[in-house]
C-alpha cells in the first residue's frame, strides 16, 4: 500500500469494489448449485470461477440472469414425516438400500403396494411365486452371473454331478439369506434334479432382483426385502403349504422354516428325509428337539462343520463387519472404542478387523477358554458393564438373547452404534425400546435414531437383525465355500441308506469337510503335499484322507 493516503483511499475504494463483485459472483454461484436445475453449462461455470481464481482481464464479464425454480424445496429443521421419508429414501438408495450393480433401477421403494397384493407373471406364465418386482429379472441374473465368477468351486460340482441327478426325485423347501450366492446354491441343487420352494430366513437380506431372477426360471420364491413380521410367517408357509407338493429335504438357517413345520404341519415329516441346518441358532435350536426326543429325522450341522467355522464365521465376519459398519454411518474406526460380545469364530473376526483398523476393543465372554484367547490376542476381556457409559460401538454376536438389555442401553452415551453380528435379533433387547418416552427416527434405511427424552441419542442398525447380510453384502468365495458344504450335505442325507442316520444330529463328515476345501484351493493356485506310502503308514492314515480325527481342533 502506499505510503500517500490519497493514494490509499484510492487502492482501498478499488478493493472495496473487487470484494463487492466477487461477492455478488460468489451469491450466483450458490444460487447455481441449489437450483433444481442443477446442470451448469460452460459459461456458467466460467463466471463461477471467478470467486475463486479472480477475473480474466482480457475477457469483460457476461451477466447471467440465474433461473430459479418456483416450488423450490424448503428444508426446515424438522421436515414433515412425507418430506423425512423421501430425503430418507434419496440417501439410502445410493448407499445402503440396494447392493447390486443396478441400485437405481432395482430399489422398489417407491412402489408401496405389499407383493401380497400382486398378481405376477414371470415370461413363462406362471405365477407361483412372491417378490418385490418380476420385472427386476434381468438385473438379478446379472448379479448371479458375477457372483458365479468367485464361486467356481460349487460350479465344479454342478458340473461333476450333473449327469448323475443325484438329487433327482429331492424336493427342497429352504429358508436361507437370498443373495446373488444363495442364488448359485439353488441353482446347483436344480441342475442336479431337485425341485425347490424358497423363502428368506431375515427380512431385510433379499436382493430383490436376485428373487425375481430365480422366480422367473421357475424357482418358487417367496420374499421381498423390508418384509414385516405377518409377511414372514406368510411366506414360509407359502413354500411349505402348496397343493400336489410336498417337502422331502429341508435347508435351513435359523430353525425358523423346521419350527414351523413342526408347529403346523407336523405330518410332512413322515415323508422329510433329513434337515440341513447351517446357523448356530438353528443347530441350537435342533439339539433342543433332539433332547426332548421330538426331533423325528436326521439333521446335518453344517454351522460346526471346519468349512463353516472357519471360514464363514471368521474370514467371512472379519470383512463383512467393516462394510455394514462403513455403510449404514460412515463411521472412522480409528480409535473408536468396541466392545465385541463373544469371541466365537465370528467375534474373532470381528474383532481382527476392528484392531486392525486402530479400534480399541473389549471383548465379553461368558467362555474361560474363549476370553483367555481373547486375552492372549491382545483384547481386554470386561463385563459389559464395566464399559458400557465408554463405548461408541457395541457389536453382539453369542447367539444367545438380551445381551444388550434396556438399562445397559439407557447409560450408553449419544451417538454409540448398536448393532448384530449373530443370525437373530434376540440378542439386543431391541422390543424395550419401542416405548412411548422413546423416539423412533429412520435416517437411512436399516438405520434408526432411538432418541431418549433428554435428547440422547443411539444408533440401531437393522433393528437388532444380522448386520452384514441386512445392510452390506458379504464375500462371496467364502460364502462357495458354505454354499458346496450344503449341496453335500443335502445329497449325503439324500441319498443316505436307510439305518445310517439316526433321529439325531450329525456334523458333516470329516472327508466330506476336506473334499470341500480341496475344490477350492486351485482358485489359489495351492498344490498340496502327497504322503508317500511309509508316511501314511508311520502316521496310521489313508494317503488319501482323512488327515484328521474328528475330534481334532483347527
Amino acid at each position: 500500500m502506499s505510503d500517500n493516503p490519497g493514494d490509499a483511499k484510492l487502492e482501498l475504494k478499488q478493493a472495496s469494489k473487487e470484494v463487492k463483485e466477487s461477492e455478488n459472483v460468489a451469491e450466483k454461484y450458490s444460487a447455481m448449485t441449489v437450483s433444481k436445475n442443477s446442470e451448469i453449462t460452460m459459461n456458467e461455470l466460467s463466471v463461477s470461477s471467478t470467486a475463486f481464481f479472480g477475473a480474466v482481464p482480457t475477457h469483460k464479464p457476461v451477466k447471467k440472469q440465474i433461473q430459479f425454480v418456483e416450488d423450490k424445496q424448503e428444508f426446515s429443521r424438522f421436515p414433515t414425516k412425507t418430506g423425512r421419508r423421501s430425503l430418507s429414501r434419496s440417501i439410502s438408495q445410493s448407499s445402503t438400500d440396494s447392493y447390486s450393480s443396478a441400485a437405481s433401477y432395482t430399489d422398489s421403494s417407491d412402489d408401496e403396494t405389499s407383493p401380497r397384493e400382486k398378481t405376477q407373471l414371470n415370461s413363462k406364465g406362471t405365477g407361483d411365486f412372491c417378490v418385490k418386482n418380476i420385472k427386476q429379472a434381468e438385473f438379478g441374473r446379472r448379479e448371479i452371473e458375477i457372483a458365479e465368477q468367485d464361486m467356481s468351486a460349487l460350479i465344479s460340482l454342478r458340473k461333476r454331478a450333473q449327469g448323475e441327478k443325484p438329487l433327482a426325485g429331492a424336493k427342497i423347501v429352504g429358508c436361507t439369506h437370498i443373495t446373488a450366492q444363495t442364488a448359485v446354491l439353488i441353482e446347483t441343487l436344480v441342475a442336479l434334479g431337485a425341485q425347490c420352494r424358497w423363502t428368506a430366513c431375515n427380512i431385510y437380506s433379499t436382493q430383490n432382483e436376485v428373487a425375481a431372477a430365480l422366480s422367473e426360471i421357475g424357482v418358487a420364491v417367496f420374499a421381498w426385502k423390508g418384509e414385516s413380521e405377518d409377511d414372514f410367517w406368510w411366506c414360509i408357509d407359502k413354500c411349505v403349504n402348496m397343493e400336489g407338493w410336498q417337502p422331502n429335504m429341508i435347508l435351513d438357517d435359523g430353525g425358523d422354516l423346521t419350527h414351523w413345520v413342526y408347529k403346523k404341519y407336523p405330518n410332512v415329516f413322515k415323508k422329510i428325509r433329513g434337515i440341513v441346518e447351517e446357523s448356530v441358532t438353528g443347530v441350537h435350536r435342533l439339539y433342543q428337539l433332539s433332547k426332548a426326543g421330538k426331533l423325528c429325522v436326521p439333521a446335518m450341522n453344517v454351522n460346526d462343520s471346519v468349512t463353516k467355522q472357519k471360514f464363514d464365521n471368521l474370514y467371512c465376519c472379519r470383512e463383512s463387519i467393516l462394510d455394514g459398519l462403513k455403510r449404514t454411518t460412515d463411521v472412522m474406526f480409528g480409535g473408536k472404542q468396541v466392545v465385541v460380545c463373544g469371541y466365537g469364530e465370528v467375534g474373532k473376526g470381528c474383532t481382527a478387523a476392528l484392531k486392525a483398523m486402530g479400534s480399541i476393543v473389549y471383548v465379553t465372554e461368558i467362555d474361560p477358554i474363549c476370553a483367555l484367547q481373547a486375552c492372549m490376542d491382545g483384547f481386554r476381556v470386561v463385563k459389559l458393564n464395566e464399559v458400557i457409559r465408554q463405548v461408541d460401538i457395541i457389536i453382539t454376536c453369542t447367539g444367545n438373547k438380551s445381551v444388550v438389555t434396556r438399562d445397559q442401553l439407557d447409560r450408553m452415551k449419544n451417538g454409540s452404534i448398536v448393532c448384530n453380528m449373530g443370525h437373530s435379533n434376540t440378542e439386543i433387547d431391541v422390543a424395550s425400546l419401542r416405548t412411548p418416552e422413546l423416539t423412533w427416527e429412520r435416517v437411512r434405511s436399516q438405520v434408526d435414531h432411538v432418541i431418549w427424552p433428554d435428547g440422547k441419542r443411539v444408533i440401531l442398525l437393522a433393528e437388532g437383525r444380522l448386520l452384514n447380510l441386512s445392510c452390506s453384502t458379504v464375500p462371496t468365495f467364502v460364502l462357495s465355500i458354505t454354499a458346496t458344504t450344503q449341496a453335500l450335505a443335502l445329497i449325503e442325507l439324500y441319498n443316505a441308506p436307510e439305518g445310517r442316520y439316526k433321529q439325531d444330529v450329525y456334523l458333516l463328515p470329516k472327508k466330506m469337510d476336506e473334499y470341500v476345501a480341496s475344490l477350492h484351493l486351485p482358485t489359489f493356485d495351492a498344490h498340496l503335499t502327497e504322503l508317500s506310502e511309509e508316511q501314511a503308514k508311520y502316521l496310521g492314515l489313508n494317503k488319501n484322507g482323512p488327515f484328521k480325527p474328528n475330534y481334532y481342533r483347527y
